[in-house]
């Protein structure tokens, strides 16, 4: 499983079939979906229904990499103690 996602809406403009890796079912052609990337790695992309994408993210199984990387921070950590350990001071 990945540690982030890239998403995005993808519309298909050929007529491609694919399996919804969310639910398993088929995604049919030609219709407004959208593209998961495992770790921005464009090569492991998926086609994905909207409705399955925005129910793994509502369960919090999706997470944008902006959304892991705030979660990597320890909570209390303050922005003046984030500097200093950034630049060493």
């Amino acid at each position: 499983m990945a540690d982030w996602w890239e998403l995005r809406r993808a519309t298909n403009r050929k007529p491609a079939t694919y399996t919804c890796p969310l639910c398993g079912k088929r995604l049919l052609a030609m219709t407004e979906h959208a593209l998961i990337v495992p770790d921005g790695d464009a090569s492991r992309r998926r086609h994905a229904h909207l409705g399955c994408v925005a129910a793994a993210r509502a369960r919090g199984e999706l997470p944008t990499r902006s959304e892991w990387k705030r979660a990597q921070r320890p909570p209390h950590e303050s922005l003046r103690a984030r500097v200093r350990r950034v630049f060493r001071i």
